[in-house]
């Protein structure tokens, strides 16, 4: 468990790794590495191929372990390769592993090491029963075996013929007392014995290499899948992987118990395979990706039909009200004769407007809690830059799979550099609402919402800590995000705050009166609470099924590349939110409700909730999660994507809101 981080490293290489990877044509890390069958290839020519080990995962556990935990065989000189800012938040912890072998050279049946556990002995029942808990748990190598920077994986045959390579595989299973054999139990059945724990102690590799191209020094790795297989080895000296009886550890620990771990290598040559497609095997073969078309035109129905309604407001309702409106002011100023001057009121009552200009008086006046509106657009303006950026990038292949941790540094560094606009923005819209407290304003800006984020972060890894999980942040880390929250951050919030307040404040097309206008009865779907839980229904149809892919990315251990399919999702999004608090935003102004400022960004704002409650759905119904520390973890986390996800939506609706009450207002005539 224990981590060596520096901190001045991790500081200056979190805010340069996410944009030194457009400075060559390969990607850092992803240059391809050409392999020798003997030194005669060359220095750029490897001979010999490291095999690296990540942390273990569990479909049934939130909490990550790093592999030596369960007491698997260790290299002798173990190395451990630089880890980015994202690969340390994410709990990836890499290091160097046993399994040693030289390119195109084959080995069969090579014992690593032997684990023996003695019965009585209180270390040796502690670590076997750490590794029964792993295969108890299902707990699986998740993209932990690692060659040239590719997953190790395991592929098998699922339905309809179809065949599906995980980049993982389990250490062991488990046959229940009853006899009901247990997930990947049932790949064998010779795994019959009630109430045993049959460990995975021999894999059989495979490495496929490209050759023979012009230019090459060697060959490339193209793929490498294994096979891991349950064999009791009777002698550790000469191991026999030929069949054999299953390695089978006994529910009770009432005897001691052995394990040799062993592996076999071979090669095979395959020139159809291409090195810059060698990730197609393993990302082709994830299931539902016919679903990403369904998911775009389910989203797309919704646009135009959104974009139909709100097309029909400006060009003919909204146009109609503006030219009704206009030729009563003209009416005003044509029909009344200067000897009827004193009978002017009871005139103008009878040409009285009706609808959304009538309330022209009362449309800009500040909003209650003006600072907190503020300090909310600017917090959500910066979430918007980042995840816009965050996704171009992913979309140009920066942010792949291949290049671990890319995504998460990318998003952190451009967060904290992003502090100026968030400063700019709220100071800015805080003094058109006639703030005056602009340095309690300038630090709600700078330090409520990733304040939230950084004590719910914080509480989630005091668990992470206490469990012993591989995902617990190190302590020289969490110093190393409040150094890049506080010295880089904060700051620039302090010089967008400084620019936003020299600006003056935004200019409103029409004046505000000095009382306030009573607001009518209001039917009960023009009321504000009917009105916000109808606006984010739209939005979070957009979302709902590439929302299914993210959590099992996230939870279900799924690598997540389909980018494009995201940032198109991402600008549907955008025109959604934007479209449906439009929409809800004209109809409360026609029924001269004036309180626009917190309903615009909480109608948007509540698919928020909406995504919350789909979270809470897929962990019942879709996760298999148990445990009070693994639920609590779960909605822990969930709870800070929800704030940022509100922000983000919230932002949206109500620069859109804002843009459209600006433009009718300043295109009919005001007396």
């Amino acid at each position: 468990m224990k981590r060596r981080t520096h901190f001045g490293f991790v500081l200056v290489y979190s805010l340069v790794s996410c944009f030194c990877s457009c400075s060559a044509f390969y990607l850092p890390g992803l240059a391809p590495v050409s392999f020798c069958q003997d030194s005669k290839g060359g220095d750029d020519c490897q001979t010999k191929i490291q095999l690296f080990v990540n942390r273990l995962d569990s479909v049934e556990s939130v909490l990550p372990y790093e592999y030596d935990v369960f007491d698997f065989c260790k290299d002798a000189k173990e190395m451990r390769p630089s880890e980015n800012l994202g690969q340390v938040l994410f709990g990836e912890r890499i290091e160097s592993s046993p399994y040693k072998f030289n390119f195109n050279e084959e080995v069969k049946c090579r014992a690593v090491c032997t684990k023996t556990y003695k019965k009585g002995t209180q270390e040796d029942t502690t670590k076997l029963d750490f590794l029964k808990m792993g295969m108890q748990l299902n707990y699986q190598n998740e993209q932990i075996w690692i060659i040239d920077n590719m997953p190790v994986t395991w592929c098998y045959d699922v339905e309809d013929g179809q065949k599906y390579c995980n980049p993982g595989f389990p250490i062991g299973c488990l046959v229940t007392p009853g006899g009901k054999p247990k997930d990947a139990c049932v790949i064998n059945s010779e795994f019959n014995k009630k109430n045993t724990f049959y460990v995975f102690n021999h894999v059989d590799i495979k490495i496929t290499y490209h050759s023979e191209e012009e230019g090459w020094s060697g060959a490339r790795l193209v793929a490498a899948t294994l096979e891991p297989k349950s064999i009791k080895h009777s002698d550790e000296k000469n191991p026999n992987c030929d069949g054999g009886n299953p390695m089978e550890v006994p529910g009770e620990f009432d005897s001691d118990v052995s394990i040799v771990y062993s592996y076999s290598v071979k090669f095979e040559k395959n020139n159809l395979i291409k090195w810059a497609s060698r990730w197609d095997y393993i990302l082709v073969s994830m299931p539902h990706t016919n679903i990403q078309w369904f998911s775009i035109m389910n989203s797309l129905v919704i646009v135009l039909f959104l974009s139909g309604m709100v097309a029909m407001i400006m060009l003919r309702t909204l146009h109609k009200d503006i030219a009704r409106y206009n030729q009563v002011d003209q009416a005003d100023l044509i029909k009344l004769p200067s000897s009827l001057e004193k009978f002017t009121l009871p005139y103008e009552d009878a040409q009285e407007e009706s609808g959304w200009k009538q309330v022209h008086g009362d449309v800009f006046r500040p909003p209650r809690k003006g600072m907190l509106l503020s300090v909310f657009l600017g917090q959500g303006t910066q979430i918007f830059i980042m995840t816009f950026i965050t996704l171009f990038l992913a979309c140009l292949g920066f942010l792949s799979p291949a290049n671990r941790g890319a995504l998460m540094t990318c998003a952190v560094v451009l967060w904290v550099l992003l502090g100026t606009p968030a400063g700019y923005v709220s100071a800015r819209l805080y003094k058109t609402f006639g703030g005056e407290k602009w340095k309690t304003n300038v630090l709600l800006t700078a330090l409520l919402c990733p304040g939230i984020v950084f004590s719910d972060f914080f509480l989630m890894n005091l668990i992470l800590w206490v469990e012993g999980s591989s995902a617990a942040i190190p302590f020289g880390t969490l110093v190393a995000i409040l150094a890049l929250w506080f010295g880089i951050s904060v700051p620039l919030t302090f010089v967008g705050a400084y620019f936003g307040f020299k600006k003056p404040a935004i200019e409103q097309p029409v004046r505000t009166n000095q009382i306030p206008r009573q607001i009518p009865e209001q039917s009960f779907f023009t009321k504000p609470v009917p009105g916000i839980v109808m606006g984010g229904i739209l939005p979070f149809g957009c979302i709902f099924i590439q929302l299914f892919f993210i959590l099992n990315s996230i939870w279900s251990h799924q690598m997540y590349y389909m980018f494009g399919f995201l940032f198109l999702v991402f600008i549907i999004l955008l025109i959604t939110c934007s479209e449906a608090t439009i929409l809800l935003c004209y109809f409360h102004l026609c029924a001269e409700d004036y309180h626009w400022w917190w309903r615009s960004f909480l109608t948007s704002g509540f698919t928020a909730v909406y995504l919350f409650i789909y979270a809470v759905h897929y962990f019942f119904s879709k996760l298999q999660i148990i445990g009070a520390a693994s639920t609590f973890l779960y909605f822990g986390y969930t709870m800070i994507m929800v704030l940022i996800f509100f922000l983000f939506t919230g932002t949206i609706g109500f620069f859109a809101c804002f843009w459209f009450v600006n433009k009718i207002y300043s295109v009919v005539k005001v007396d």
